[in-house]
């Protein structure tokens, strides 16, 4: 009678040969992932979000051909902490990123989108400005091409020692990477952040554009803000009107008059069509090495900005110029007939769990957000409203503020004042009518107290 252990043998490294090359062409077909992140973009500073003024033809044409989402949102309107959640998909109660100068642990680091890839068979790549701590983690990178230690300047010294703008800069790093990674079997996750449109800081901050933009815009004129002046200013909380409010101050620098205000956001729409033109490059240098179909290319905005909305410049507070943000996903794959316009309301902490769902990777746990395949291709509405919660610095600089935005009803409390909003979108878009003592909407207050402090201990 002949052994069984010789065909035994036989059949389980055929079985083991036969998943090996299974596991090899599941990772070959997975897609590339590109994430683009600007800094300070908000939501209505893109053509595709119907500004009429502002240049973006390559994110536009992303957007017409992918998925725009019209309600995007961050959960804190800062940098780091905004970062901190892309990464992790985990609000700031969570991962506990709260400043400038706390980095990631190492069980937290393994678990944000990046690492998780890298363990699961990607290249991994991050190029400009990290953002998170002070001891980012470079070396865990196949490619690593950052300002490592809060916001980078504009201009920088290139190999020869010529001045490069940052965006030029991200745009050569971009195509090195391309070139390195681009053409192996195995699929790659590019994480890019540009510092356009965000000014440089100073007293007065200013914005630094290359000299091939510096003429864009020269003939438009940009209207006021609907919620700007000084009407506008005196409708926000008393405790704001002091000289020690940042945001109040930075407006005097950049907005204060007419003429300060045309110059700066035709300043920051220039950088955010210097960021266009990446995109531009980016998607010739992808369809060149024949990858163009298979990169799914992911870009939004790290929080909104006010620019002299309220009277205020720069972002913080729940206002819906600072927490709004432009989001568009780019899937090659995506049929002419999907749904492309999007309007349930979406956040960032959402973009790790849909770059693990593209890649086929199990989503931890511990993240919050959803993965917005299902949102895009379902239907599906992750949420209708959310916790947001700012706590960096405090008074009088930035008060602190948290509290519950719905698609209709926004409640912020400041609790360092006890001082509470409450804003009806509907009737109130553009969130110039406290109504929180009115007497007709006490029903409601209540109802989003309750909400808020619901929310307050889920997001731990």
């Amino acid at each position: 009678m002949n052994s069984p252990l010789p065909f035994l043998l036989f059949s389980i490294l055929t079985t083991v040969s036969v998943y090996a090359q299974t596991d090899r062409t599941v990772l070959d077909n997975r897609p590339n992932i590109i994430f683009l992140l600007t800094d300070d973009h908000r939501a209505d500073a893109l053509g595709a979000m119907g500004n009429p003024i502002i240049q973006t033809p390559y994110l536009d044409a992303m957007a017409k051909a992918g998925y725009l989402f019209r309600n995007a949102y961050v959960t804190t309107s800062i940098c780091a902490v905004s970062r901190a959640s892309l990464l992790s998909g985990q609000y700031m109660s969570r991962h506990k990123i709260d400043d400038f100068s706390t980095d990631f642990s190492d069980s937290a680091l393994a678990n944000t989108y990046p690492m998780l890839l890298q363990k699961a068979g990607y290249h991994i790549g991050f190029i400009g400005k990290y953002g998170v701590g002070n001891q980012p983690p470079g070396d865990r990178f196949d490619f690593w091409s950052c300002w490592e230690h809060g916001q980078p300047p504009y201009w920088l010294k290139d190999g020869t020692g010529n001045d490069v703008h940052q965006t030029d800069s991200i745009a050569r790093d971009i195509i090195r990477f391309l070139d390195a990674y681009g053409v192996q079997k195995k699929p790659f996750c590019l994480s890019v952040s540009f510092k356009a449109p965000h000014e440089l800081d100073g007293d007065p901050p200013i914005y630094q554009v290359q000299e091939r933009f510096k003429s864009r815009y020269e003939q438009d004129t940009i209207p006021p803000q609907p919620n700007g002046g000084t009407e506008s200013w005196k409708r926000t909380p008393p405790f704001f009107h002091n000289d020690g409010n940042i945001a109040r101050k930075r407006w005097e620098g950049l907005f204060g008059t007419e003429e300060q205000y045309q110059t700066n956001v035709k300043n920051y729409y220039r950088l955010i069509t210097g960021v266009d033109e990446v995109v531009g490059k980016l998607r010739e240098k992808l369809a060149s090495l024949g990858i163009d179909d298979r990169t799914v290319i992911i870009f939004m905005g790290d929080n909104g900005f006010c620019l002299g909305n309220h009277g205020l410049q720069g972002k913080w507070f729940g206002y819906e110029e600072s927490v709004r943000i432009p989001l568009i996903i780019y899937d090659p794959r995506k049929l002419v007939g999907d749904q492309g316009n999007i309007s349930h309301m979406v956040l960032n902490i959402d973009i790790a769990p849909t770059i693990l769902g593209y890649a086929g990777v199990p989503v931890p746990v511990a993240m919050q957000g959803a993965d917005l395949r299902q949102t895009a291709l379902k239907g599906r509405p992750p949420r209708t409203d959310f916790f947001y919660e700012h706590t960096f610095m405090g008074s009088p600089g930035i008060p602190k503020v948290e509290g519950v935005i719905g698609n209709r009803y926004k409640y912020m409390v400041y609790a360092e004042y006890g001082y509470e909003e409450l804003f009806d979108l509907k009737r109130d878009p553009y969130e110039l009518n406290n109504v929180a003592e009115d007497e007709a909407y006490t029903k409601q207050l209540k109802q989003m107290r309750t909400r808020y402090a619901l929310l307050k201990q889920a997001v731990q």
